[in-house]
């Protein structure tokens, strides 16, 4: 999610995966996969700036969790004999 700023200087919180193309047509139009078109006041390359700046986020965070996650082993299954009492 990233923070952008409609051109009435309304902030609103974007998913930017659901960013689809962004534009300067003189105003900075972004295109979302769902047909939404927001205008912002942000210029094309600092909402590139965001979204990398986000998502590099997320792979730190992912990174981070699995260098911290205790290493896990599967337990040894029990071996079955054939013999079944009698």
């Amino acid at each position: 999610m990233i923070y952008v700023t409609r051109l009435n200087h309304t902030p609103v919180v974007l998913n930017s995966e659901l960013i689809e193309t962004v534009e300067t047509t003189p105003d900075t139009v972004i295109t979302l996969t769902t047909g939404q078109k927001l205008m912002v006041l942000e210029s094309p390359e600092d909402l590139i700036d965001r979204v990398v700046k986000y998502r590099r986020s997320i792979f730190a965070g992912l990174a981070e969790g699995m260098l911290r996650a205790p290493s896990v082993r599967p337990e040894a299954a029990p071996v079955e004999s054939g013999y079944h009492g009698g």
